[in-house]
């Protein structure tokens, strides 16, 4: 199976390393800097109790024809970023070649296998012109949700932080062929992989836990462990919480965990920056239509009030705009 990676940053950097040095078939479409570095050192990899980075060889290009078609797409970029690689990952496709989107938040697939009339709806936040659903079809798609810690200190380098870990389903609960050949690259890569038959239960659980988090931390430039120190805060983010936990019982995802129980699980974490604060830090695009938009929308349509994740929502959203971040 010939594995192509789309977006060489934190988390896809780290997937074509670890599979390059498995021996797996790995492609990677990468540009500018990025592609720069890798063409001139290969991936580098940086392991925890490390300084030294091994360097990988890794095919790259910025011609998804030059690469293309492959079996199996990781598509590991963020949400912002998806219109413009939505074009590049179709030419990647062959008659039979599967996505593998390794993102955060509700992605524009989410509803396919959950709910007909939820996925026939066009989402503002998620796919507001269909563009999305278009170039990348949500019958080509496997779910997934990545646990890892990992950053990129330099472009083409990857530092690793703590194991890996990555869930995958497909989106109808349905076993298949082409979901087991993508649980077994990634277990043959070193991944800890786990084979769901809900995989939007995982995303909307793994995004119940950061869709608070994220956007409190970018606001006021706070590690995570700061953030939950103050009760006012705390509070506010499970207030947020709970709206959510409501709107995935409505669509059949419900959660057992209490916000509090959550955010102990944050807390053992430890003093972190997350993805949010990070990209506010080096003045990228934020996703805040996956992480916060989304789930405003959804409820809406669900009937769930969410007082607290529009005030989260219009706080980020000015904040974001103020320095060039967000759509105006």
């Amino acid at each position: 199976m010939r594995i192509a990676i789309v977006g060489l940053g934190a988390v896809g950097g780290l997937t074509a390393a670890m599979m390059v040095r498995a021996g797996l078939p790995v492609c990677a479409l990468a540009r500018g800097a990025t592609l720069e570095a890798v063409r001139r050192n290969g991936l580098q990899l940086i392991e925890p109790g490390s300084d030294h980075p091994a360097s990988f060889p890794i095919e790259a290009s910025d011609d998804p024809r030059a690469l293309g078609p492959v079996d199996l797409i990781v598509l590991s970029v963020k949400a912002p970023a998806l219109p413009q690689v939505a074009e590049s990952v179709a030419a990647l496709m062959g008659p039979d070649t599967a996505i593998l989107a390794a993102m955060n938040g509700v992605p524009w697939w989410f509803f396919h296998g959950l709910d007909a009339s939820l996925a026939a709806r066009r989402w503002q936040s998620i796919d507001p012109d269909g563009r999305l659903a278009e170039r990348m079809p949500a019958s080509r798609v496997i779910g997934s949700v990545l646990h890892l810690g990992a950053s990129t200190p330099a472009p083409g380098v990857v530092r690793c932080a703590t194991p890996a870990r990555i869930i995958i389903g497909e989106p109808n609960g349905k076993p298949s062929p082409r979901c087991d050949a993508a649980v077994a690259a990634f277990k043959r890569a070193g991944f800890d992989v786990e084979h769901s038959l809900r995989i939007q239960h995982e995303v909307w659980f793994k995004l119940w836990g950061n869709m608070t988090m994220n956007p409190v931390s970018a606001l006021t430039g706070a590690t995570a462990d700061r953030v939950l120190d103050d009760p006012l805060v705390r509070g506010f983010q499970s207030r947020a919480m709970s709206e959510a936990s409501e709107i995935g019982a409505r669509i059949g995802l419900p959660i057992s965990t209490t916000p509090e129980e959550r955010h102990q699980v944050t807390r053992r974490i430890g003093a972190f920056k997350t993805s949010m604060l990070q990209d506010v830090e080096a003045g990228r695009p934020i996703e805040l239509d996956a992480l916060v938009g989304a789930v405003q929308e959804i409820g809406q349509v669900v009937g769930v009030e969410t007082p607290f994740v529009d005030a989260l929502l219009g706080l980020t959203r000015l904040f974001a705009r103020t320095r060039g971040l967000y759509p105006q």
